[in-house]
């Protein structure tokens, strides 16, 4: 399939869909859709701005904290290997301790959406431009409403060239690309920690385990900590607007076959490296012989 790159002048703001689609938030009561409506309008996104605190001895005191995520994809693996097992070896004993080791890189299908989980894109969006063979990494579940980005919408055009005051503070990220993060207007941005590690307590929202979000109102701060060494630039990865669902809305789309959900390792996000439209495929990959659909 052809690599589809976008520029910030390509993004339509309200287009007619064909099937179920991503809006943003209302609050106001509303009729019941079509499947095929699609409207987008402009919602805040639920992120509350806190104290920038960039002290030096915050930045070097140690942590101590639980990946459960990781704990539970080795479960998984273990509960896979026992499977395999038995399937290749009916009549061989049955191991106590089936090998539950994992990588760097790691995914496996999930049945609830949380947040710090994916979205991947079935075949029921092929043919809709925006959002075929994506894969969103959704950053909050909250009682208003689910909220993510897309991962893999590379543009052609650097915060520079897109000259925006509002994502980049006295020129520190000004050479950083931007992406395409959903169809509701909005700056955002993903950031690891330091070597993976945790980011100051108040600054920025965790998706998962040394991975944050931030709004284009916590911009000044992400600038603040490059300046001072305590995160690199290259650790950034900012977005042209976001997805946004209604309360059940993403749900419903689940259940009707338009979205596999999936955790995964922050190694497999990579915000180091360059996205492509790849991604899609290297995280079927990952989930093994199993297809999306």
């Amino acid at each position: 399939m052809e690599a589809c790159f976008l520029t910030s002048n390509s993004f339509p703001r309200a287009i007619e869909l064909v099937v179920p689609s991503i809006q943003a938030r209302s609050l106001t009561h509303h009729t019941k859709r079509k499947p095929n409506q699609f409207q987008c309008r402009k919602a805040p996104f639920p992120f509350s701005i806190k104290c920038c605190r960039l002290g030096s001895e915050d930045a070097e005191k140690p942590s101590i904290s639980v990946d459960w995520r990781s704990f539970r994809a080795r479960l998984v693996a273990g509960e896979q290997a026992s499977r395999r097992e038995e399937l290749e070896e009916p009549s061989s004993p049955v191991v106590d301790h089936p090998d539950s080791s994992i990588g760097d890189k790691w995914v496996h299908t999930i049945h609830e959406p949380e947040k710090g989980c994916l979205l991947i894109a079935t075949e029921k969006l092929d043919g809709v431009h925006i959002f075929e063979r994506t894969v969103i990494l959704l950053l909050s579940t909250g009682p208003v409403g689910p909220t993510g980005v897309i991962l893999n919408r590379p543009s052609l055009m650097s915060i520079k060239e897109t000259r925006s005051t509002v994502q980049d503070v006295a020129g520190t990220f000004s050479d950083r690309p931007l992406f395409f993060g959903g169809p509701i207007e909005d700056g955002m941005f993903l950031v690891n920690g330091p070597n993976g590690g945790e980011v100051d307590d108040g600054l920025f929202e965790e998706v998962m385990m040394g991975l944050y979000y931030g709004t284009k109102e916590s911009v000044g701060c992400a600038a603040e900590m490059v300046r001072r060494n305590v995160v690199g630039v290259e650790n950034f990865r900012f977005f042209d607007g976001y997805c946004g669902w209604e309360k059940e809305q993403l749900r419903d789309e689940i259940r009707a076959g338009y979205w596999t959900l999936a955790a995964c390792s922050p190694n497999v996000i990579g915000l180091t490296t360059v996205p492509s439209m790849g991604l899609w495929e290297e995280i079927l990959g990952l989930m093994g012989p199993r297809k999306v659909w």
